[in-house]
């Protein structure tokens, strides 16, 4: 098997990370699926900025592990998890990087939520 591709940061793709400094609720099929006061986001390249809440802030019994995963070359491999109560829309609604690259580092322990994929993220 071939070796993963591990790409750094840099001018021509950045990847920042910052407190998001807000509380965010996200929300499926009337259930507060996350919490948080602590949130982060992570703004890489040309990518809409995504939000990454600590993983104790949110229900973990309302999210099912999934068999999907995917690979980013900058942040590593993510596992992702299904919201049940939101049906066939929220499929691997949620992903995390178990052991992301050194570079964003500050994102181990959190989960981002696709928007689509949820009632609401606000």
């Amino acid at each position: 098997m071939a070796e993963k591709l591990i790409l750094k940061p840099s001018a021509q793709h950045p990847i920042t990370i910052e407190p998001l400094g807000r509380r965010v609720v996200v929300e499926v099929a009337g259930q507060t699926v996350a919490e948080s006061n602590n949130a982060i986001v992570l703004r890489e390249a040309s990518y809409p900025p995504a939000i990454y809440i600590p993983r104790e802030d949110a229900q973990m019994g309302l999210l099912e592990h999934s068999d999907h995963s995917s690979y980013c070359p900058f942040k590593g491999d993510a596992t992702y998890f299904d919201i049940p109560s939101g049906g066939e829309r929220s499929k691997n609604a949620v992903w995390t990087y178990e052991m992301p690259y050194d570079a964003v580092a500050q994102i181990k322990g959190h989960l981002a939520f696709y928007p689509d994929r949820v009632d609401a993220i606000r």
